[in-house]
């Protein structure tokens, strides 16, 4: 339970970072988020916790957690790493998944369509990290998919948030039906270039999102 209320306040700080709702340089008190998440602090501490371990934060000694700026040029150095691997990725899973684990992607993807009819995009960011795990662990290198994750984790915020950008539920289910198609067919080149164009810097979908975001949460340098 405790756990389930840390990963609650993380979504919830994430999402009123990404908004500005929360600015940089605004301290994020244990005392205050206690009270007003009518929580005990251990959820707090841990929230707190993983929003610096994927750089949105800072905790400094005797200073406490405050709200940092994000480097463009970082945030998009990470998407174009991110790009590589998730088409590395699609490719070896291409060749190496069984095809119970094509079957299962299937069905992964397939679940999805509801949550996108319905707008339900927390649900439904937590079924596409569902669906590009599939593709990570059928890739059949550990240390690919584990780096992989690693570096999911760290953007999963400004994915989620992309999200409710206008009509990316829909486009993301779409691109997903592409690569599920390549991977079916067994083309390696098609599902890695689909893939990398999926979360690339380059689409416009991700322009839009930058646009988005307040721009006191950007600082031009690395």
């Amino acid at each position: 339970m405790a756990a389930k209320r840390s990963e609650e306040l993380l979504k919830e700080l994430e999402h009123d970072i990404l908004t500005g709702t929360l600015t940089p340089g605004m301290k994020l008190d244990e005392k205050s988020l206690t009270e007003r998440f009518n929580v005990s602090r251990t959820p707090v501490r841990e929230a707190l916790h993983k929003l610096a371990s994927i750089g949105l934060i800072d905790i400094l000694p005797r200073r406490g957690a405050t709200v940092r700026k994000v480097g463009l040029k970082e945030l998009i150095e990470m998407f174009e790493v991110m790009a590589e691997l998730e088409g590395l990725c699609g490719l070896l899973a291409t060749q190496r998944m069984t095809n119970d684990e094509v079957q299962n992607l299937r069905h992964r993807h397939e679940d999805t369509y509801i949550l996108v009819e319905n707008g339900q995009y927390d649900t439904y960011y937590d079924a596409n990290v569902l669906f590009h795990e599939c593709i990570y662990k059928g890739s059949h290198n550990n240390f690919l998919a584990e780096q992989t994750m690693n570096l999911r984790n760290r953007v999963a915020p400004y994915r989620r948030i992309q999200l409710r950008t206008p009509r990316r539920l829909e486009t993301s289910f779409a691109e997903h039906e592409k690569i599920l198609h390549a991977i079916e067919a067994r083309d390696a080149e098609q599902t890695s270039e689909l893939l990398k164009s999926h979360v690339t810097v380059q689409q416009g979908s991700f322009n839009n999102f930058i646009s988005t975001l307040p721009m006191d949460l950007l600082r031009d340098g690395s």
